[in-house]
């Protein structure tokens, strides 16, 4: 999943060693079982552990920050996503949407609610949060691949291309007097993966 920007505008604190091997700088002494740094350094660590890949670690960093700094957007949406990466949907869901009630005009969070609510199968929210995301930004490709095809899941559910296949998103079982599948059947396409960063700047309020 793209970044965004990872400055922290709200108060999170700041000044620790990139390395994360010092103290609080804030001249308090860590607790047992906290990590190293302040929560600024956590919410760069986090981040950096979201970049290469390793999105579990990222969570448990980033979740002590956002314990730390409720109120910061910037900690809650990367912990949405690391959350979406290491498939924590539910979770991801709800820092999502926190971000999005905090601030309706943050496209990505939109974005990140609508395929997190598509992974957990409700493609009605996921539609929904997904057009004001391609609404606010029309020519970003992955919003508008994913609001199509969270659609078309929608429009198979519905029957508009025949019964769904076992397994398709949305399938709940076969329908009476229907054996197979008939003619032009098809599985509505998956929501897809991970949401991508828009890249642009992000300052909290």
């Amino acid at each position: 999943m793209e970044e965004r920007d990872e400055r922290v505008d709200d108060g999170a604190g700041g000044g620790a060693d990139a390395g994360g091997g010092g103290v609080v700088s804030s001249g308090s002494q860590q607790r047992f079982g906290e990590p190293e740094g302040d929560v600024y350094e956590w919410f760069r660590r986090g981040a950096r552990m979201l970049a290469q890949g390793n999105p579990a670690a990222a969570e448990q960093l980033l979740a002590r920050a956002a314990a730390a700094e409720p109120g910061s957007r910037s900690i809650r949406e990367a912990l949405a996503r690391a959350q979406f990466d290491a498939g924590s949907y539910v979770a991801a869901l709800e820092n999502f949407r926190a971000v999005a009630l905090a601030d309706p005009s943050d496209d990505y969070a939109q974005f990140g609610w609508g395929v997190a609510a598509a992974r957990l199968g409700d493609f009605e929210t996921s539609a929904e949060h997904l057009a004001l995301a391609v609404a606010m930004r029309p020519e970003n490709d992955h919003y508008r691949a994913a609001l199509r095809q969270t659609r078309a899941t929608l429009a198979a559910r519905e029957g508009a291309f025949g019964p769904l296949l076992p397994g398709a998103p949305g399938y709940s079982g076969p329908s009476a007097g229907v054996d197979g599948p008939g003619p032009g059947t098809t599985a509505g396409p998956e929501p897809t993966g991970d949401p991508e960063r828009s890249g642009r700047d992000r300052h909290d309020g």
